[in-house]
């Protein structure tokens, strides 16, 4: 994933009239390219099967992102924010981008990234509090910004705020190109992790753990501020004695620097029809993510675990992180 090379371009017309635009369609000439009407509605993709689900990964889209609606979080961060692309060419199997309409959560780039930052610095700065903008809820930055450099771009610009921060959750490591760059101090970088073997067989296409948690030891030498995401736990068969190696192996391997200011986040896993639909044909010899005896059904199509799982779900790893961890913050728990 770190030299990704897709299989075709689609991309919008319009995206021609911009910097990043131009730059990406340079920088893939050589490729299959393919002109669309609208980067959401792909006709060609919407007929896929879902056996074909691995190979549209591999295609970029080019696009103008034209919802810029800042929705309300009080999690880690004041807002959700439409950022710089959507989606993602890693394959994991619970992924909350894939959707059933046209198999949408392969890689979409925005290339207006101008308006998009001008308007986060414009309502940070007219803000008489410190606001936080999470601007990864939609793609992963460090791998996005292999491909467009917009993460470095982002930082870069985005010191000339007069207050706020930016944050983002990631699971790989490339971070290299954001270590010695200014601005760092207005960034809060959040490294996903999940055991080893979940990461193998779940989080298809992403960073291993040794991989993730090196990332961040670099990032929070380099200025960052930095957290963990534990995301999302998952009940497999042993998931205990999983959980518990992973936070032995936060705990031996974060740098003291990094456990001096460390906060926690937990998510559980939400899955869906769809998904199981889409890894059964796409992805036949994988690992099972649905258990009936664990989950309960939620909204439309939608499984999370039943309510008395949950609550012992929360309980343990709330105990492993403070045997572990025990003067670090968790944040939330959701």
């Amino acid at each position: 994933m770190r030299d990704f090379i897709p299989d075709a371009i689609y991309y919008e017309e319009k995206a021609k009239d911009y910097e990043l635009g131009k730059e990406l369609l340079e920088k893939y000439k050589n490729m299959p390219q393919y002109i669309i009407e609208n980067h959401n509605n792909i006709e060609e993709m919407r007929k896929k099967e879902n056996k074909e689900f691995p190979k549209m990964k591999r295609n970029l889209i080019i696009g103008i992102r034209k919802t810029h609606k800042f929705v309300p979080n009080n999690k880690i961060s004041n807002y959700l924010v439409p950022y710089t692309s959507s989606g993602c060419t890693a394959m994991c199997l619970y992924c909350y981008l894939v959707c059933n309409y046209n198999k949408c959560a392969y890689l979409r780039i925005f290339v207006n990234r101008e308006e998009m930052l001008e308007k986060i610095i414009k309502t940070t700065n007219e803000s008489e509090e410190e606001l936080v903008f999470e601007i990864g809820s939609n793609s992963d930055l460090i791998l996005e910004n292999s491909i467009t450099g917009n993460l470095k771009w982002t930082i870069e610009n985005f010191k000339n705020a007069k207050k706020g921060y930016l944050t983002f959750p990631t699971k790989f490591d490339m971070v290299d190109d954001i270590l010695d760059i200014d601005g760092k101090d207005k960034i809060i970088i959040r490294m996903s992790v999940n055991p080893k073997e979940i990461i193998q067989k779940v989080e298809m296409g992403t960073s291993q753990l040794d991989k993730r948690v090196e990332a961040i030891n670099k990032l929070k030498k380099a200025g960052y501020k930095v957290g963990i995401l534990i995301a999302p736990v998952i009940f497999v068969e042993n998931w205990k004695e999983l959980y518990r190696e992973l936070l032995i192996y936060l705990k031996d391997n974060l740098s003291d620097k990094v456990k001096k200011d460390l906060f926690f986040e937990v998510i559980f896993m939400t899955y869906s029809y769809i998904h199981r639909k889409i890894n059964e044909e796409a992805f036949p010899s994988a690992i099972n993510l649905y258990d009936e005896k664990l989950m309960t059904g939620r909204g439309k199509g939608k499984y999370t675990y039943k309510q008395e799982e949950r609550k012992k779900g929360e309980d343990y790893i709330k105990d492993l992180i403070n045997e572990f961890f025990p003067d670090n913050k968790i944040v939330y728990f959701s």
